[in-house]
């Protein structure tokens, strides 16, 4: 297989990945912000309070319950989302577009390849930014309802310890972790793209740069005459024979 066509394969391989990644951030994160009711969990602040547990339950006795003082920036949660709907329809469209080239046997143009180098390398920042505030943002989460690791329970079990909030925290552990293992997992696959990004443009540079110099080439190395009259391009250097 040539290998215009191998890094086409690997790129459609790379794009059909992504959108499944990309799914497994922006659901989770969907449900996480309907259970939450559109507040963000990631790094609020807030602390535990001992009540008579008769204002909370209506039984007499004390309780334990997490009061937040303030609930995080939406905009920490809505970066993960952007993040993970741009590369489903990203690599949906791409995807598609590789798929095209392949049944083709064409490629980008230069100016198009290198557009999506700048293009993956951006991204690749973007969802390198946003995993990490997933990951922050979640370990603030945790030690807001941990009390800093001093409950009897860790941050997975505490979505089956009743808060006493106003939101649903049965299932927030499961539905942040998974799409921050699903960011990570992008924001690999777009280092990925990026890489096969600029081997192909690297590749196109090549062909277009050795493309109409090759047959001269060939020629004059084996001691013919050009077949043609027509001038060599500019940028073609006849090499010289030696003779023995």
């Amino acid at each position: 297989m040539e290998l215009d066509r191998q890094l086409l394969l690997a790129h459609f391989a790379a794009h059909t990945l992504s959108v499944l990644a990309g799914l497994l951030v922006v659901v989770p994160m969907a449900l996480n912000g309907s259970a939450f009711k559109g507040r963000c969990a990631l790094f609020s602040t807030g602390y535990w309070r001992t009540e008579n547990q008769t204002e909370l339950t209506g039984q007499p006795g004390d309780v334990s319950h997490l009061v937040v003082q303030q609930w995080g920036p939406p905009a920490a949660c809505q970066f993960a989302t952007f993040v993970g709907i741009f590369t489903v329809l990203y690599g949906a469209a791409q995807g598609w577009r590789s798929l095209f080239y392949l049944h083709g046997r064409h490629d980008d143009t230069l100016f198009s390849s290198f557009l999506t180098v700048l293009l993956s390398l951006c991204v690749l920042f973007l969802s390198g930014g946003a995993s990490v505030t997933l990951s922050m943002g979640l370990a603030s989460w945790c030690d807001t309802v941990t009390d800093d690791n001093t409950r009897p329970y860790s941050c997975s079990e505490s979505q089956s310890v009743p808060l006493y909030l106003d939101v649903d925290t049965s299932s927030f552990y499961t539905q942040l972790t998974l799409a921050q293992a699903a960011l990570w997992c992008v924001t690999a696959l777009w280092l990925t793209q990026s890489i096969l990004s600029f081997l192909r443009l690297y590749h196109s540079h090549s062909q277009h740069i050795s493309g109409p110099c090759l047959p001269r080439e060939k020629e004059l190395l084996l001691g013919h005459t050009p077949t043609d009259r027509s001038p060599s391009p500019p940028h073609c250097v006849a090499t010289p024979t030696i003779l023995i």
